[in-house]
């Protein structure tokens, strides 16, 4: 009998896509495990979905970036979630997120817009559209008021990094809040939070009016973040960063590995990468085995690192991430050896197991 041959491109054609059944399956984890099987954005939420798991049974310190509006868009509970349950373990967040993050904290709200609003009517009315969203300046002006007032407490004698102030605002929050967000969940489950874009966004107006109307001489050592995430990145034995946003959330982990000479170590990358975000990005920057240039969306990786590129509104993705580890992730929560770090003060202090 004479042996088939096989074509040049069976070598390739090995594993074929499986069409998403329609079942009563109304599991968000059965949903995404059915995807798998799928392709292009189906099959790397997906994938991202494992990945998450894949991290949290490995044992690796997990960095979390964020910028843009993940909190108007309705997300705050799911980011206290997974900071409570220690899903992530560093977070790196740009100053609108957070600056959202504490209106919210504070019992104000978003609201949702109509696209017949006229934009003219809204700003005399001090009502600001964040797209399809809306906002009430003057209750922006009083988050910026109460910035203030925890700054108004604190020993100025001494410069603060921003992550030991953050931990203190957090800590103020937690005080009053009636409900967790992101930066009450962080003081409680001793999570450090780091804000590389503060001087451009909303958190900056608030220091800013305190300065201004109080004379108040507060300063901010910027310097101590740096070091601090050097120093996390130094004793990190694997690591995986999940991006929201804008891949410029990317931007400060990267440092960590430009300055790596100051420590005489040698960046390892990290070992797991999620990106979710709709900027519009080339295919050999977000595939890795394509080129090199993927270090913009996920940073600088170990070989062979596992990675998924969501090309989606997070405020998309993030809800069926989050369901998902609801349902699949409780025994790797359970046995998971994640970081200690000690906040108070402007020493991190930071144990890796």
């Amino acid at each position: 009998m004479v042996a088939k041959k096989k074509s040049k491109s069976s070598k390739f054609l090995t594993v074929p896509t499986r069409p998403v059944p329609v079942d009563r399956d109304r599991s968000v984890a059965g949903l995404l495990e059915k995807m798998e099987g799928a392709g292009f954005g189906a099959r790397q939420i997906a994938e991202a979905h494992r990945i998450w798991i894949d991290m949290l049974d490995d044992n690796v310190t997990i960095y979390l970036c964020g910028t843009d509006n993940l909190i108007p868009s309705g997300m705050r509970r799911l980011f206290a979630y997974i900071i409570k349950n220690r899903f992530v373990d560093v977070l790196v967040l740009s100053g609108t997120v957070l600056f959202h993050d504490i209106h919210e904290t504070l019992g104000r709200s978003h609201y949702q817009a109509h696209p017949s609003m006229d934009d003219e009517e809204l700003a005399a009315a001090d009502v600001t559209r964040i797209g399809d969203l809306l906002a009430n300046d003057e209750e922006y002006q009083e988050a910026d008021e109460w910035i203030g007032s925890v700054i108004n407490q604190l020993e100025l004698s001494r410069a603060y990094s921003v992550r030991e102030f953050l931990h203190l605002v957090g800590r103020e929050l937690a005080e009053i809040a009636h409900e967790d967000g992101i930066l009450t969940s962080a003081f409680k489950a001793r999570v450090p939070v780091y804000c590389p874009d503060l001087l451009a966004t909303p958190l900056s107006v608030g220091i800013n009016r305190c300065r201004f109307e109080k004379k108040i001489q507060f300063t901010l050592d910027i310097s101590q973040d740096a070091l601090e995430m050097m120093q996390i990145s130094q004793k990190t034995r694997n690591s995986g960063v999940i991006s929201l946003g804008s891949i410029s959330g990317q931007k400060m982990l990267n440092a960590t590995d430009m300055s790596s000479y100051i420590t005489q170590s040698s960046p390892r990358g990290h070992k797991y990468a999620i990106s979710v975000n709709t900027d519009a990005v080339p295919l050999d920057v977000r595939t890795p085995s394509i080129g090199a240039t993927h270090t913009e969306v996920f940073g600088r990786l170990m070989k062979n690192a596992v990675t998924a590129f969501v090309p989606s509104d997070p405020s998309i993705v993030l809800p069926m991430l989050v369901t998902a580890l609801s349902q699949t992730a409780a025994k790797f929560i359970k046995s998971r050896k994640h970081p200690q770090f000690t906040l108070i003060g402007k020493e991190l202090g930071i144990e890796i197991p």
